[in-house]
């Protein structure tokens, strides 16, 4: 009775963080919304028993993927105007259209039997030890290359955001600082 609460909690929490993120104006109440889904997630994760799973999820996508989100939404602005108007012609029915065809789909795929493949399942696929032993035998290096590109970017964001922020001086007659 205690998961399906939580279970329950936690759904309604990741629909409304993914109401959220789709309806809101302002990029950082988005990427919020987006943060409260990733969370609900690993929510469900712990309660499927799948820890290792819900600890990358909580690291990995709510922790470097959002920070990098917010990098990103703070480097453009939020405070500038958006212009609204609609730059492909009959954008919003051809849009409904699309949205209710996929929703069709969708409804026809859950309908049909689905083939999910082998009935038994192998002991240590999925074990926190098999995953290990998995990533330091065979992907070490990558992951150790993404953690230098990765530190590589978030310097280089930095100092793009010094750069633009910072008041260029122009030499000129009239010694004005151009911001």
């Amino acid at each position: 009775m205690g998961e399906w609460i939580v279970f329950v909690i936690f759904a309604i929490a990741a629909v409304a963080g993914g109401l959220t993120m789709v309806t809101a104006r302002n990029p950082v109440y988005s990427a919020m919304g987006l943060l409260l889904t990733m969370f609900s997630m690993a929510v469900f994760y712990v309660l499927n028993l799948a820890h290792f799973v819900a600890a990358i999820q909580l690291l990995i996508y709510a922790g470097a993927v959002m920070t990098l989100f917010l990098f990103v939404i703070m480097l453009i602005g939020v405070d500038k105007a958006e212009d609204t108007t609609e730059q492909i012609p009959l954008q919003r029915p051809i849009a409904g259209v699309l949205g209710v065809g996929l929703l069709v789909l969708v409804l026809l795929a859950g309908r049909s039997a689905w083939v999910t493949g082998r009935r038994e399942i192998p002991q240590r696929t999925g074990t926190i030890e098999a995953i290990s032993d998995e990533f330091f035998a065979n992907w070490i290096l990558p992951f150790e290359a993404t953690a230098v590109l990765l530190t590589i970017a978030a310097v280089a964001t930095v100092a793009l955001a010094q750069f633009l922020m910072k008041p260029r001086i122009v030499a000129s007659d009239t010694d004005e600082v151009v911001t």
